[in-house]
């Protein structure tokens, strides 16, 4: 059974919210991550490190100014950098 694990990077700048979830993937492959985000490049960037990771996009969610991305971790170790 999966865990989920919450990231917070509220405050932080591109490339920290996706470098944080690559770690937690890596360190967790399937697990459910959830990514608490307002830095703008992070509506972008997540997505498109979904798409090379082959992580599922289980959903995102606008919440004032922060974004929240839940993210399935690739379950066979994609979830580098």
């Amino acid at each position: 059974m999966s865990s989920e694990i919450v990231i917070d990077a509220v405050g932080l700048l591109c490339p920290q919210p996706v470098l944080q979830l690559a770690g937690a993937a890596r360190a967790h492959p399937g697990a459910l991550i959830t990514v608490l985000a307002d830095d703008a490049a992070a509506a972008t960037d997540i997505p498109a490190w979904c798409r090379m990771r082959h992580a599922e996009l289980v959903s995102v969610e606008q919440m004032g100014a922060v974004n929240r991305f839940v993210v399935r971790a690739p379950s066979t170790g994609q979830g580098r950098g």
